[in-house]
């Protein structure tokens, strides 16, 4: 008997491995369509547990406990007023250039670092409203030398790169200046802001994206002279004088017109606890945790999302918001109880929430969704 119990259990091993690879792909399914729904082509990834994750810029904090305030929900979520423009999404792209491995050719006492910001993140159905530019310098000098002897100001000069450079010619004549300004070295950091909006508009189109290149000139305390970075024109193990941090970002505001309606907040809706069989909101909290999402939503950690359930029996009272149609219905349903269903209990006003969170290239991202929350349910 035993050689036919194995292929018995056998059978009933791959039946219940089919079931569970079935449940496993209806899962990843309705997580696909899920992520549709937020505009998402799949689930980020961020960088591994092992690496450092990009800090959470100060503004995209304030902007998102605004969004909390119940003060602030009759706002448009699909104007960012801290900016001025229309947009449902806000991301803090991050610089991906580098420091440039010689100095700069046309200025001996110069310093060059590239500049280049990936805006294939934007969705095609993106609209960009606004893309603004911030580098900020952190000077933390380590050796009272730095303090007597380097410098109080840099020259900074902001070029944009027309087209690839060819090897042996000269870059000068492929970039084109953009800003010049002078910038005090102080403890606390000093920031330079600038509107790049129709020049990461270009950046959108494959292949037109060269990045911009940032030159750095140690000015002296009168601002005339310049105080080199280090003696030469070669890189030495040591400089002069410590150089300062620079961290670029590029603020990209955008809009989904897809997922932003003239609708706006509402006033946060408490739910009643009593309990009752008729259809209605009932409480139900989604925390992100459960699904697997925490490694890549910063914040909220879950919501109430609610859900609409219940009967809608005849005759349909006014508490429970039916249509025209939904009024026969129960009425043909209540003669005919086999041949005709009765409505159905369905969200009929829902509001929207914020999400802060890391996408794929590991930038910040502030975002406003429609339909999150049911708010209230009728008999439809």
């Amino acid at each position: 008997m035993r050689p036919n119990v194995t292929p018995v259990l056998l059978l009933a091993a791959c039946f219940l491995a089919v079931r569970a690879l079935s449940h496993v792909e209806e899962m990843r399914s309705q997580e696909r369509l899920f992520l549709s729904s937020l505009g998402l082509s799949e689930r980020p990834r961020p960088a591994g547990s092992h690496q450092p994750r990009r800090h959470v810029p100060s503004p995209l904090w304030r902007m998102f406990r605004r969004s909390e305030n119940i003060q602030a929900r009759e706002s448009d979520p699909c104007t960012v007023s801290e900016y001025g423009v229309r947009g449902n999404i806000i991301r803090y792209v991050q610089d991906q250039g580098r420091l440039m491995s010689g100095w700069s050719s046309s200025c001996q006492a110069c310093l060059e670092k590239q500049l280049f910001f990936n805006m294939s993140v934007l969705q095609p159905v993106e609209l960009l409203s606004l893309a603004q530019l911030e580098i900020k310098f952190h000077w933390k000098p380590f050796r009272s030398a730095d303090l007597l002897q380097g410098p109080r100001a840099l020259g900074v000069s902001l070029f944009k790169v027309l087209r690839a450079t060819l090897r042996g010619a000269n870059p000068q004549a492929n970039r084109r200046l953009l800003l010049s300004q002078s910038v005090q070295l102080q403890p606390e950091p000093a920031s330079i802001t600038m509107d790049l909006t129709s020049l990461a508009e270009s950046w959108r189109t494959p292949g037109r994206n060269y990045g911009l290149v940032l030159e750095l000139l140690p000015l002296s305390t009168d601002s005339k002279e310049f105080l080199p970075f280090h003696p030469g024109n070669s890189l030495p193990l040591e400089p002069a004088f410590t150089l300062p941090l620079i961290q670029a970002s590029l603020v990209a505001v955008s809009l989904n017109p897809h997922q932003c309606s003239s609708r706006q907040r509402r006033s946060a809706v408490h739910l009643p606890v009593t309990p009752s069989n008729v259809c209605k909101a009932r409480r139900l909290y989604i925390d992100f945790k459960d699904v697997g999402w925490q490694d890549w939503i910063i914040a909220p950690q879950g919501y109430m999302a609610n859900y609409c359930h219940g009967e809608c029996p005849f005759p349909l009272s006014e508490s429970l918001n039916g249509t025209n149609h939904a009024i026969l219905q129960t009425l043909v349903h209540s003669l005919d109880p086999h041949g005709t269903p009765q409505p159905c209990c369905v969200p009929i006003r829902l509001s929207p929430i914020s999400m802060l969170y890391y996408d794929n290239n590991d930038n910040v991202v502030l975002r406003h969704y429609q339909d999150m929350v049911v708010d209230e349910c009728g008999c439809r």
